[in-house]
């Protein structure tokens, strides 16, 4: 079984890979922040100063679950735009259907 080099093995792609992937989670904190902010005024809105406790709650279970999906799904686009996917070896490949 013959191993194909990935192409993330380049230093330059890696490193245009990895500031692609740097400038998407710069991006989505930012949007992940704008996110929680609304979500923070709206809960306000509808129900008031309950407590402090809530709304911190609140943002950090919003907060996470934003940026662990945007931080898994950038993986994806990376491993598939660089062609890293491309690379792994099938062993049932060879196998008729």
């Amino acid at each position: 079984m013959d191993v194909k080099p990935s192409p993330l093995d380049d230093p330059a792609i890696a490193d245009f890979a990895w500031a692609r992937y740097k400038r998407l989670m710069r991006f989505m904190a930012w949007f992940t922040l704008a996110v929680v902010a609304v979500c923070w005024v709206v809960l306000y809105r509808e129900s008031g100063f309950v407590s402090i406790h809530f709304y911190i709650a609140t943002g950090l279970g919003i907060g996470f679950a934003m940026l662990l999906m945007s931080a898994l799904m950038g993986l994806v686009f990376l491993s598939n735009g660089t062609g890293h996917d491309d690379a792994v070896i099938d062993p049932l490949s060879d196998e008729d259907d």
